[in-house]
């Protein structure tokens, strides 16, 4: 017993006993900057991994043969014209050119034997320029780009065949981007030439492309995950062994690297069952190519990139079927039809298989600050009825990503037009506040709300990195509500959309999710309405979002209220005429044979809906997209007075510009309402129109023993012109006293100046034609003006004339008028101002101090007001230092206000007690001449007694649409007077709209289904923020009465007795009523 020894088992180790050499730590930014060496140009790509990506290049005659014909004159002719012409021999190497100039290339090419059996066969052509490839026979295929950003057009199995194949390339001379040189929003260079640098028959290496995908997203993560993390250290170990296991000429080793990469990245990676792991994911990839419809290209141009852009994704739908692309733009898909019925086909194709996916519901992307409520209408109804009649059905969401912010009746709209959603992303841009949510109820004036998501990658064009997913939860600012957002990704802006790049990266993100973790989920294969379904699901199961009540401001571009004056005059032209139109047309062709003109109705709506895409009519286009505006408003102008012209034949009247006294005259009325006005018969004579038709009797204006309105001398420069109501003191062209005499109160505080003009440097930080920044005001200069002088001293209105120096080049000449004032209806002031206008990044404005006291001012908006602080109490309130109204703006204090209206202006700013409207912007970029030239505004201080109320709003309306003279036989029946259809009830109820029924079966145009008879449609709006009742009441032979949205579907039936239906409207809400005979 006792000092035995016993043998134990002994754990065997590997560990050596000894060091064998000295092992370092990694130093992580020398091996992160060494994985971007791998894959770039530069020094090492002939030795690195862009050294193995072609496997043989074909380049030159005999395989590859050119030759080009130039078309003429900047021209865009279509294939069958351009073929038709003798093609000259080309190589690579040659300029074509200059900028927006069109070059056809005949390609006739020959696989070369040794290639005809590679894996993947490519046609590279890269000529920094757009193209777009065509078959021999005619039919577009898709888009080149350029610059290294599309170049490559994947070969049919039918080139393999060892015999000579022809196709063509059409070669736009503009790039994505248009032409300018060095800054992209400068004005276009018209001399760019582009040299055609690349034409090539190329077998790709498709194990080398797929592991420089690989080795490009697992580097996004050893760069981008925290360097804490397990993850990012893993990242960048095994970014580091495919490099090392790589060997220049090796394709085992490329095939041993993509090895390496599952480790990271899982194994299936390469195909979409990738996305078939049943694992939920948080982010929702949704292919887009926002086409701007102009921008920095004209629409001729947009055209072209729309087809290029649109058939490439129907190309990559038959490679990648999880790719979803959402489009919208109905305007877009019309070209496309129209001038590519092929390529239009492939997209109702991959339309109906749900892949390719319509979207926005809305004609353009259009701006919605200053379109009028009844345009924002139109766009949904001539979008979604393109949509139904094309696709079968209708958008669901509506879809915005770009556009300068967001007018507060769009939720109520977008629920009449059948939307419950809509997509954004623009607020990100604000350059002062940070919007606070992503996902969220966007609330309108009415109380009508659509669920809203901006993006949290906050782009609209993704490039699908790493980081865009990664950015798509980090900046997600609802994940306590819902962590689910939208990547909407894909070359944009000038077309493209997504590319092969972009897909393969977004699998490699999923397999990244499923195999290590930490990146959010991201996941193909769904649908716009699929996201947006699973949010209304989880609300009807209670989950309440937060709300946003009103305006989406943006604190960014506040110039493009301004900026483009004419094209801004026309919008408001135009919408007022298309109004007029209509109504006219509706009574003629209910009470007669007279032919509704629909499809002119339609080719106008259309045009004007165009121009008011959210780079035209906001004033960011180049010159160009303005030659074409201005082209297509002459048009519309020009049918439109061809229309009213035949109308006012129909009514038994015609215009009249100089009439003779024993004519029997009236005015032609086109609101609805009754008007008692003055109105001018020429040589200093005048009659007072008066009624409540469309047609007004003129009664003789009757010069009073005392003068209904006076001017009178005070001094040298100073004028006093005085009615019934006010008296208005004029010195050097300002207002120095607006005495209201009912009211017995001065409009203007003591030693203020109305109708003050004043000048602004005007230097944004980049976007010259978009921005106008805070720190402009600082640099507030008065104008002073010369002597006032009396020009007209009628017996119905006087006027005084101010001229006012600019500056050596540009100079304002003013009239202010006041008319004799009737009893119970409340005068203005009205100023009318010529100016020439040659300013170089300077800003005109014309001032309003006031002796009135609020901190919220009030505008008029699409149907309604919205009100904005006056003050700068915070940095959300400071913001809106320049906003969007239409007709007026108006300060008012309990029992008294003053309303400044105008003609065709939208911005305009209230600071304190001060007023003030924006005139004109000079901008240079990227329209070098905006705004030169010459302008005829008017504008008008409406002083009243109340609160803003419907005195304003009709007061605006009539200032914006004048009575016209017009010449009446004495025969004309009685009824002429008095219009068929009237609104009488509460004063704040407007009847905007009256037209014939879309699908009515003597004015449809067949895109739907026709109703049988006849009907009226007409659009009524709340105005001021109240309950309102009213009766719509007719002598025409109604049978229903009919409330339905803003599609002309029918709701609920309405009560209709004794040629009377009573309605109530809610506060701001808009209401559509068909009446059916």
């Amino acid at each position: 017993m006792g000092g035995e020894t016993y043998e134990t088992a002994k754990p065997k180790s590997s560990y050596p006993v000894r060091s064998a050499h000295p092992v370092g730590q990694w130093i992580p930014d020398l091996y992160k900057s060494r994985i971007g060496q791998f894959y770039a140009g530069g020094q090492y790509e002939e030795n690195n991994l862009r050294a193995m990506m072609n496997e043989a290049v074909a380049s030159g005659s005999p395989h590859v043969k050119l030759s080009v014909w130039h078309a003429p004159n900047l021209s865009r002719p279509t294939f069958k014209e351009a073929t038709k012409h003798e093609f000259e021999k080309t190589s690579v190497g040659q300029s074509f050119g200059p900028s927006w100039s069109t070059h056809w290339f005949k390609i006739q090419l020959t696989v070369p034997s040794e290639l005809r059996k590679k894996e993947l066969l490519e046609f590279h052509w890269d000529a920094s320029n757009e193209g777009m490839v065509w078959t021999e026979d005619g039919n577009p295929l898709q888009g080149l780009t350029g610059g290294g950003e599309r170049t490559e057009w994947v070969l049919p199995e039918s080139f393999r065949d060892g015999k000579e194949h022809t196709f063509y390339i059409e070669m736009a001379c503009n790039r994505m981007f248009g032409n300018a040189s060095g800054d992209t929003i400068q004005p276009p260079n018209p001399d760019n030439y582009y040299q055609l640098s690349k034409a090539d028959i190329v077998a790709v290496n498709s194990e080398a492309r797929q592991l420089y995908i690989d080795i490009w997203v697992i580097g996004d993560a050893a760069r981008e995950f925290p360097a804490d993390s397990w993850e990012q250290h893993k990242a960048l170990k095994v970014a580091n062994e495919i490099i090392d296991a790589f060997e220049l000429g090796n394709q085992d080793s490329i095939i041993k690297g993509r090895r390496i990469a599952q480790e990271y990245l899982g194994k299936n990676v390469s195909s979409s069952k990738v996305y078939e792991t049943g694992t939920k994911p948080l982010v929702y990839g949704i292919g887009q190519c926002h086409i701007d419809t102009c921008w920095l290209w004209p629409w001729a141009e947009t055209k072209r990139k729309v087809a290029r852009s649109w058939s490439n994704q129907c190309d990559l739908m038959d490679r990648y079927p999880e790719h979803r692309f959402a489009v919208s733009q109905a305007q877009q898909y019309k070209w496309l039809k129209q001038y590519y019925p092929y390529v239009f086909d492939r997209v109702k194709e991959k339309v109906k298989k749900g892949t390719f996916q319509p979207v926005g519901g809305s004609w353009v992307e259009h701006d919605t600050n200053l379109p009028s409520g009844e345009s924002l209408v139109r766009q949904f109804v001539y979008g979604q009825r393109f949509f139904e009649s094309n696709f079968g059905e209708r958008c669901q969401t509506f879809w915005l990503p770009d556009t300068f912010g967001y007018s507060s009746q769009l939720p109520q709209l977008c629920r009449l037009a059948g939307m419950t959603r809509f997509f954004t992303q623009k607020l990100s841009w604000n350059n002062i506040n940070k919007f606070p949510h992503t996902t969220f109820n966007w609330v309108s004036l009415d109380g009508s709300q659509v669920i809203c998501h901006m993006a949290p990658a906050e782009t609209y064009t993704a490039e699908a990195n790493f980081g865009d997913v990664r950015r798509s939860v980090t900046q997600h600012k609802s994940m306590d509500q819902d962590e689910t957002s939208l990547l909407v990704f894909g070359k944009g802006d000038g077309g493209g959309g997504p590319t092969w790049e972009h897909l393969e990266k977004l699998r490699r993100c999923r397999g990244m999710s499923d195999t290590v973790g930490l990146l959010p989920r991201v996941h193909m294969g769904n649908s716009v309405e699929d996201f947006f379904n699973n949010i209304e699901k989880r609300i009807s199961e209670g989950l309440n979002l937060v709300t946003w009540y009103g305006e989406l401001y943006f604190e960014l571009h506040r110039g493009t209220y301004t900026t483009q004056a004419n094209n801004k005059r026309n919008n408001r032209k135009s919408e007022i005429m298309l109004r007029d139109i209509e109504l006219l047309a509706s009574l003629a062709s209910i009470k007669g044979s007279y032919k509704y003109p629909k499809k002119d109705i339609d080719d106008m709506w259309e045009a004007v809906l165009l121009c008011q895409f959210h780079d035209c009519l906001p004033g960011s286009s180049i010159e160009m997209c303005y030659d074409d505006s201005d082209e297509l408003y002459a048009k519309v102008f020009e049918t439109g007075e061809k229309i009213l012209k035949e109308l006012q034949e129909v009514f038994g009247v015609q215009a009249v510009e100089n009439p003779k006294s024993k004519e029997r005259l009236a005015a032609l009325n086109t609101v609805p309402w009754h008007r008692r006005e003055i109105i001018s018969l020429g040589n200093g004579q005048a009659g007072v129109a008066c009624g409540d038709g469309n047609l007004l009797n003129i009664k003789t204006f009757k010069i009073a023993e005392t003068p209904e309105v006076t001017v009178k001398k005070i001094k040298d420069g100073v004028f006093v012109l005085q009615n019934d109501q006010l008296r208005v003191r004029v010195d050097r062209g300002c207002i120095t006293s607006l005495y209201d005499r009912l009211a017995e109160r001065e409009v203007i505080p003591e030693g203020g100046k109305a109708n003050q003009f004043v000048i602004f440097d005007d230097k944004p930080l980049y976007w010259q034609a978009w921005d106008v920044e805070v720190f402009h005001l600082d640099s507030r200069k008065v104008l002073s003006s010369g002597a006032t002088k009396v020009v007209q001293n009628d017996a119905h209105q006087v006027s005084v004339m101010t001229e006012t120096k600019i500056s050596e080049r540009s100079w304002v000449k003013t009239y202010i008028s006041l008319s004799a004032a009737f009893k119970g209806q409340q005068s203005y002031v009205e100023m009318h101002s010529e100016v020439e206008w040659r300013e170089d990044k300077k800003f005109l404005k014309v001032e309003f101090p006031v002796d009135v006291r609020n901190t919220e001012a009030s505008y008029e908006t699409q149907f309604g007001i919205v009100r904005r602080p006056t003050h700068y109490n915070t940095t959300w309130d400071m913001a809106k230092f320049e906003v969007c109204c239409h007709k007026f703006a108006d300060l008012s204090e309990h029992g008294y206000g003053v309303s400044i209206l105008n003609d065709s202006k939208y911005g305009f700013a209230t600071c304190g007690n001060l007023m003030r409207l924006s005139l004109l912007r000079a901008p240079k970029a990227p329209d070098a001449h905006a705004d030169m030239g010459r302008h005829n505004i008017r504008w008008a201080i409406l002083p009243h007694q109340g609160d803003l109320g419907s005195t304003t709003v009709r007061t605006a309306f009539n200032f914006n649409n004048p009575l016209k003279l017009v010449q009446a036989p004495e025969t004309l029946d009685a009824s002429a007077f008095s219009s068929p259809i009237k609104l009488t009830g509460n004063k704040s109820l407007v009847l905007d709209t009256v037209k014939r029924g879309e699908d009515d079966e003597d004015v449809s145009r067949g895109e739907l289904m026709k109703r049988k008879g006849k009907s009226v449609i007409l659009r009524i709006y709340e105005s001021l923020g109240g309950m309102s009742k009213g009766t719509i009441e007719t002598t025409l032979d109604i049978k229903k009465v009919w409330k339905t949205n803003i599609l002309e579907d029918d709701g609920e039936l309405v009560k209709f007795e004794k040629g009377k239906a009573d309605i109530t409207l809610k506060p701001f809400e808009v209401a559509t009523f068909r009446l059916q005979l």
